[in-house]
């Protein structure tokens, strides 16, 4: 049985919910959240030290306030708890931008990770000739961009590499084998997403991708948990800028390309992105590209 005085401290917790559903920051500002947090603390200090104090009292009038301020000092805590958890819910399905756009569509390589071969080629510390000589046929050659498409085996690949240079199988074989070291996720990855989905914005991922460098560096990809969906080119045979992988992103998650916006390094996959209605922004680095997204209404 919850008390009177249980029932109006469950209604004030309960009007603070609904206060801050909905627009959240545009209804309470920061210092109006800091005095509700202080008088939440408050309320659940008082209702642990009443026991206290009803404790040293005598009589049957004393033991009842007892047993009534030790059961709101254990049910207060679950109250809130349960309707934070209520806040949270409703504010994350209540939440919806308020611009033209609902969708941001992210590249990976050079965008949310970095991707650094000419790095990662001189860690090895060959010769100037070879260096070059295994760039050309490796990360130069038109076969990197098709390895993303994912239509042969990973030894295929790797022998179409050697064929450019047979004399250097032995390096090359090593340097594609380990070039998923090549790949690290950018400093600000992970918290920009956050912050992107937090202000409502559903967010995917549309990238040329290799299965082996894949499923070596999935684990890296702490983004990836801001996302509701993904397309990599290797599980659809499909790379950018050819319009069917746009296409599979848009039908396979029902994004109107309207209110989409696609970011990305290369300027060839963002024409082809514009091509079917969607807005791209050639990406060069996170201070350009959020003010890019400002000009769209999106911060």
């Amino acid at each position: 049985m919850i008390t009177p005085d249980v029932k109006v401290i469950y209604a004030q917790i309960l009007n603070l919910c609904v206060c801050c559903n909905g627009n959240g920051d545009d209804v309470l500002n920061k210092k109006a959240k800091r005095v509700a947090a202080i008088l939440g603390i408050i309320i659940l200090l008082a209702a642990a030290v009443m026991p206290m104090v009803f404790a040293f009292g005598k009589g049957e009038a004393a033991a009842g306030m007892f047993r009534a301020s030790l059961a709101v000092a254990v049910m207060l805590p679950v109250l809130a708890y349960g309707m934070f958890l209520v806040y949270r819910l409703l504010k994350k399905k209540g939440e919806t931008p308020s611009g033209t756009y609902r969708n941001i569509v992210f590249d990976v390589g050079q965008v949310l990770m970095r991707f650094d071969w000419e790095g990662y080629l001189d860690s090895y510390g060959f010769p100037e000739e070879k260096r070059d000589a295994i760039a050309r046929s490796v990360f130069l050659s038109p076969i990197w961009g098709e390895r993303d498409r994912g239509a042969f085996s990973e030894e295929e690949y790797i022998k179409q590499f050697v064929n450019l240079a047979p004399e250097l199988e032995n390096e090359i074989r090593k340097v594609v084998e380990d070039s998923d070291q090549s790949l690290t996720q950018m400093d600000y990855a992970q918290a920009w997403t956050a912050y992107l989905k937090s202000k409502g914005y559903r967010l995917y991922v549309l990238s040329n991708y290799g299965k082996v460098s894949l499923d070596k560096t999935r684990g890296k990809m702490n983004f990836l948990k801001n996302m509701d969906g993904a397309v990599f080119s290797c599980d659809v045979k499909v790379i950018k800028p050819e319009p069917e992988i746009y296409r599979i992103l848009l039908d396979r998650y029902s994004l109107d390309p309207a209110q989409t916006v696609f970011l990305d390094d290369s300027e060839k996959n963002c024409a082809a992105a514009r091509k079917l209605g969607i807005t791209a922004i050639h990406f060069k680095n996170l201070q350009q590209a959020e003010e890019e997204l400002r000009k769209l209404g999106i911060e």
